[in-house]
Parts: C-alpha cells; sequence; structure tokens
C-alpha cells in the first residue's frame, strides 16, 4: 500500500495530488498511443516510418539537425526527445552524426551570441536564478569541471552555452568540451531509439530509464553537484 513520505511530499493532500496525477498523466498516455496506433499506426512501424522520411531526401537529416540546434538556443523541447526520434528513423550512426551536429551548430549560436552582445543579452535570453547560480562558474572549474558538468543529463548545459560567451574561452575550446561531454547521452538515447525501431523494446526501455533516472538526479541535485564540481574544481 502506497503512504506519504513526509521527506518527499509536504502533506497528505500533496501526496494525493500526486497519485492522482500520475494517474491522469498515465491515462493520457494511454488514450494518446490508443488514437495513433488506430489512426496512424505507420508511427509505430520503423520501415514504414523511415520510407516516409526517405521520400524527403536530404531534407529530413536538415530539418532535423536545424530543430536540434533551435532547441539548445530556444529550448521548445528536450534534446534528448529529438534524440530518440533521431535514432528511431535514421538508425544509431546516422542519427548520432546528425543530433551531434545539430547540438554542435545550436551552442555555437549560443556562444557566439552571448560574444556578441554581451551580457545584457544574456540576462534577457535566461532566467535570473540561472545567471546568479552558474555566472562565472566555467571559469572557476575550467575546462575538467565543464566536461563533468554538461555530461551529467538534467544540468542546465544549453544556459552554460550561453554564459560560456561571456568569458575569456575560445570557441574552439567550448566546442571541444561540449562535444565530449555531451556525446555519451546523446548517442545512448539514439542508440535506444534505433532499438525501438528494431523491436527490441526491453534493452531500449532500460536505456531510457538510465537516461530519464540520471537526467532527474541531475535537475534535482543541481546545486550539490555544482558544489562538488567547484570543490574539485
Amino acid at each position: 500500500m502506497l503512504t506519504p513520505d513526509c521527506q518527499v511530499f509536504a502533506s497528505r493532500s500533496a501526496f494525493r495530488r500526486a497519485v492522482v496525477g500520475g494517474a491522469l498523466l498515465a491515462a493520457l498516455f494511454i488514450a494518446v498511443s490508443l488514437g495513433v496506433r488506430q489512426h496512424a499506426a505507420f508511427l509505430f512501424d520503423a520501415e514504414s516510418m523511415r520510407a516516409w522520411v526517405d521520400q524527403f531526401g536530404a531534407l529530413a537529416p536538415v530539418v532535423l539537425i536545424l530543430v536540434q540546434a533551435a532547441q539548445v538556443v530556444v529550448a521548445p523541447v528536450p534534446g534528448q526527445v529529438l534524440a530518440l526520434a533521431a535514432g528511431y528513423l535514421f538508425g544509431p550512426v546516422a542519427g548520432s552524426a546528425y543530433s551531434v551536429v545539430g547540438v554542435l551548430i545550436g551552442s555555437t549560436v549560443a556562444f557566439s551570441l552571448a560574444k556578441r552582445f554581451g551580457r545584457p543579452a544574456v540576462e534577457s535570453l535566461l532566467h535570473e536564478d540561472i545567471v546568479d547560480r552558474f555566472d562565472a562558474f566555467v571559469e572557476r572549474v575550467g575546462v575538467p569541471g565543464l566536461l563533468v558538468f554538461v555530461a551529467i543529463p538534467g544540468l542546465p548545459d544549453d544556459a552554460i552555452c550561453f554564459l560560456c560567451g561571456l568569458t575569456q574561452w575560445r570557441l574552439r575550446t567550448f566546442l571541444a568540451v561540449i562535444t565530449v561531454g555531451r556525446l555519451p547521452a546523446y548517442v545512448a538515447t539514439v542508440y535506444a531509439g534505433g532499438e525501438l525501431a528494431a523491436g527490441q523494446f526491453g534493452f531500449a526501455l532500460l536505456i531510457l530509464a538510465v537516461v530519464v533516472l540520471a537526467s532527474v538526479g541531475g535537475y534535482y541535485k543541481q546545486d550539490s553537484i555544482q558544489a562538488v564540481i567547484e570543490r574539485l574544481g
């Protein structure tokens, strides 16, 4: 029997709201899945989906790359969601390449915008709390610290791209750190998408579970992770 955990939920009513919210979310997911299976079944057929994408030729990967780049700058959707779609549509190798290229383009744009327009522009784009907590963080921790930071899913690494542009970092050093740091999580997610397309649902869900848990842990432990990295730096 589920019981509220006072260390997690502020009250019994908060616990009940969380349970109801989770149930509604699960019901919505099931309803959407059933609707898609009925009216757009080809989305669950990897071969049909890839054949549909192939008709767009070179435009399909270009669109994916551009959307992946845009999510770094304006963040309309999580990058890992696009990486999963890339693996499903293009396979693990091409999907990883397209995702990483898109992320690097978006990171370059964010870094360059900060370099060109300075702190006022960055402060107008980012939430005040993010700027307050991570301003000058990248200069204090250096390359090793930032590499660890961007390698952990769930942290505000897109915002860090802007803040790096306010430092003395060179673009090539910044891109090297972003490439190495972000590669593991993106490749894992793209690979999970490829496994879904191949019908290997168990292994794909296992990979996704690891990425999601790491992302949730990173998100809720931002301050602790930042403190540890700064001490090591």
